[in-house]
């Protein structure tokens, strides 16, 4: 039997019948490597998208080194302990407010718009959604007698409470809870047009006494933070403790 090499030979072929007999090693080259099968990974992208899962897999990458770098942000109870929330004693003061009313007041104005001067339910959706900081307050009726009369600016609109700065320069702390709460938003009068644009005024007209629209809110149905009531919808519906 003529055991040498065949030129057209596989070299697999020619290094397997140096180790083992003719049959065997037809065997083994049969079994292991002509008919061996080749199992293709199922996730393995098309030649054709290629390029594309490349692109995907570099962005999934930048995307995961930035949230490496981001920092987290602090937690409400890390807050708290930091003291973010808390207003410093020193800077207690009303006359420190008075310039944040005033942006409070062209701030209330320009969400109401028109319904500045007639009210009704589009300002009241408008004023449940706003934000309070820096609003004058006064508190009408209250569960507790000894609050009521309190009025001062409003420094921390709170879940539960608002905290509000007194023309004494004290600061109290007045619950949501069985309380009803008075603004007043002073109505700006239109004056004599000049050039181009009109010029509003605000101040006593004719009679002597300032326009103004005065709301008042039940606590109980403000007991959520000014962030939750931006992008809260409410509803009219009938209360009994009203």
């Amino acid at each position: 039997m003529d055991t040498k090499p065949k030129k057209d030979q596989p070299i697999a072929a020619i290094l397997l019948a140096r180790a083992h007999e003719p049959d065997e090693a037809n065997r083994i080259f049969t079994e292991k490597i002509q008919q061996r099968p080749l199992f293709l990974s199922a996730s393995s992208p098309p030649p054709a998208n290629a390029r594309a899962a490349r692109r995907r897999a570099q962005e999934k990458k930048k995307q995961q080194r930035k949230k490496a770098l981001k920092p987290k942000p602090l937690s409400a109870t890390q807050r708290r302990k930091l003291g973010l929330y808390d207003v410093p004693r020193a800077p207690q003061k009303h006359a420190l407010f008075e310039p944040l009313h005033q942006l409070w007041l062209r701030y209330v104005r320009e969400i109401l718009g028109n319904e500045v001067y007639t009210g009704g339910e589009g300002a009241a959706a408008k004023l449940a959604s706003a934000d309070f900081h820096g609003a004058g307050v006064e508190v009408v009726r209250s569960g507790c007698v000894s609050r009521v009369g309190i009025k001062g600016i409003v420094i921390k609109d709170s879940k539960f409470a608002f905290e509000v700065v007194t023309r004494r320069d004290q600061v109290k702390l007045v619950p949501k809870e069985g309380t009803v709460f008075r603004f007043e938003v002073p109505v700006p009068v239109p004056g004599v047009k000049a050039g181009e644009g009109e010029k509003e005024r605000e101040g006593p007209v004719q009679g002597g006494e300032t326009p103004k629209m005065v709301f008042e809110i039940h606590g109980e149905q403000f007991q959520f933070r000014s962030a939750d009531r931006a992008s809260r919808k409410f509803r009219s519906h009938f209360s009994k403790k009203l």
